[in-house]
């Protein structure tokens, strides 16, 4: 299909085949095996990958800001150049739509560059120095504090985003950008798309003159490869977009190291939606076909999908514009035979509950093809079998009715921890809303008023995260200029020599941070 795709492993700057168990990628519209053969890695190629990254990481921890936002662009630019075949061989790999994919490849090479300006800017050392005061009883030391990255970390691709959340995705800039190298563990559901990707990194590895070690691509298409590189010694974190099966898998062995690690995973979420009494009678029907909207796309195999509504009332005219729409929608091809089976057993559990109804579902499909389905129980049928909220990846949603604000407000305490809420409110609803938003803050990483989760903006201010289990940690985020504190620890230097100092903590500072001093912030124009 694609000159750039041998599949082969990416270590050490060299790309090789490895000894593992070889396997296919595979076309999900046509249903058939896609060459070549992928060279699964072994427990070897595992501990080379981990010793050259160890090895790496001094050197390229050492790199100037400007040199390592140079590295993020230059991945960037690698990207734009492969785009004619990593779009093609994605839209093979997947299934997805060409215009998705170019999207989302302006993500990636976003976020790179994102990252490139987060790093040139320096604020994410978040240094501060408090200068001595011996004359103070009891004195005090000069103490100066910045940010340092942790050491190796193991990014695994995720099957919903081939390219944000893949070789070259967030979570490795976040990384690459916070000064660590990274071991990639493609997704084998796209493995020829993330060979693509690893080239191009590999290539902006060597292009800027750094440490070969920096970057790794391995293929495993079962869990031994992942759990082992979970476990080396050598890696400091992990990053993941998965199952909640798969996250909690990661974090057990993280835990049980001798050295127990950080794994930041991204998992499961519903993302519920409220709908209250004033929005529902302005314009319900108009909510209702813009959720249908949400909820199908990207056949509903987003983290975001809104998979869960609560109504005060019956919502008619929700129902009604939800119906119309979705019985419109066209099915379309999921990612994988595994999600598309446990997409069906989902709907089919759903269907046969006593206690829930089905209010419509869309087109049936042929092959991977999902149909959309929108399901329907009260606020009591909840509380007899919570179950009903478990997440069911795809294009699905449930539509609990609800008695009264203070009965939406019970259920939002039973909830566990999502990625997002959104709230649909008319100006009438804000006191209720003021009374939902503590709540919500606790439930949360992200709040949305009048709209759906499912669009993801690259910047500043996003949270992509929440509470367990949405993440493994609802302290950080997988998305946005702040995903770069995962990867760094606070250092403190008490009276430690000028010379010995990292730059940035150094009185004449050249490259020119943002530094709190003696409690004030001060900025250095360079």
């Amino acid at each position: 299909m694609t000159t750039m795709v041998k599949g082969e492993l990416l270590i050490g700057g060299e790309a090789r085949y490895g000894a593992g168990e070889a396997f296919k990628a595979f076309d999900p519209t046509l249903g058939t095996e896609i060459a070549p053969d992928f060279a699964g890695a072994n427990l070897d190629d595992v501990r080379i990958a981990c010793g050259l990254a160890a090895a790496a990481f001094d050197e390229y921890r050492a790199t100037s800001l400007e040199d390592r936002a140079a590295f993020l662009e230059a991945i960037a630019e690698n990207l734009e150049r492969d785009a004619d075949e990593l779009l093609a061989r994605a839209g093979v790999e997947t299934g997805l739509p060409p215009a998705r994919l170019k999207g989302e490849l302006g993500r990636t090479t976003g976020q790179l560059r994102l990252f490139a300006r987060v790093v040139r800017e320096g604020a994410y050392l978040d240094v501060r120095i408090d200068h001595a005061l011996p004359e103070r009883t009891p004195p005090r030391s000069d103490i100066r504090l910045i940010h340092q990255p942790l050491g190796p970390v193991v990014v695994f691709g995720a099957s919903n985003f081939p390219l944000a959340f893949s070789a070259a995705g967030g979570d490795t800039a976040s990384a690459l950008a916070a000064g660590c190298p990274v071991i990639v563990k493609a997704h084998p559901a796209h493995p020829g798309t993330s060979e693509i990707a690893g080239r191009a990194v590999m290539r902006a590895v060597a292009e800027r003159g750094l440490p070969a070690g920096v970057f790794a691509l391995l293929f495993d298409k079962g869990i031994e490869i992942g759990a082992a590189l979970t476990a080396d010694p050598r890696v400091a974190a992990v990053g993941f977009t998965g199952s909640r099966r798969g996250g909690e898998a990661l974090m057990a062995i993280a835990a049980k190291r001798p050295r127990p690690i950080p794994v930041y995973a991204e998992m499961s979420s519903v993302n519920p939606v409220l709908l209250l009494p004033g929005a529902l009678a302005e314009r319900g029907e108009a909510i209702g076909k813009a959720f249908a909207g949400a909820l199908s796309l990207g056949s509903g195999q987003f983290c975001t999908n809104p998979g869960l509504i609560l109504a005060i009332g019956e919502a008619d005219d929700f129902v009604a514009g939800a119906r119309a729409a979705i019985s419109e929608i066209a099915p379309t091809t999921m990612l994988t035979p595994g999600i598309h089976a446990a997409y069906r057993a989902g709907v089919s559990a759903l269907n046969d509950h006593a206690r829930v109804s089905c209010v419509v579902q869309g087109a049936e499909g042929e092959g991977l093809q999902g149909q959309v389905h929108l399901f329907t129980a009260t606020s009591a049928d909840l509380r007899a079998d919570p179950r009903l909220v478990e997440e069911v990846f795809g294009a699905s949603g449930l539509l609990v009715r609800c008695q009264d604000a203070d009965d939406m407000a019970a259920l939002l305490e039973d909830l566990e921890g999502q990625l997002t809420a959104s709230v649909h409110a008319a100006p009438s609803d804000y006191p209720l809303a003021r009374t939902l938003m503590p709540r919500l803050e606790k439930l949360a990483g992200r709040i949305l008023f009048n709209g759906f989760g499912t669009g993801v903006e690259v910047c500043d201010a996003m949270v992509h995260g929440g509470p367990y289990p949405a993440t493994g940690d609802g302290r950080s985020t997988s998305v946005g200029a702040l995903a770069i504190a995962r990867f760094l620890r606070p250092v403190s230097y008490q009276d430690v020599p000028a010379e010995l100092l990292p730059t940035a903590l150094r009185e004449d500072n050249p490259e020119g941070v943002a530094r709190r001093i003696d409690g004030v912030q001060t900025a250095v124009i360079r």
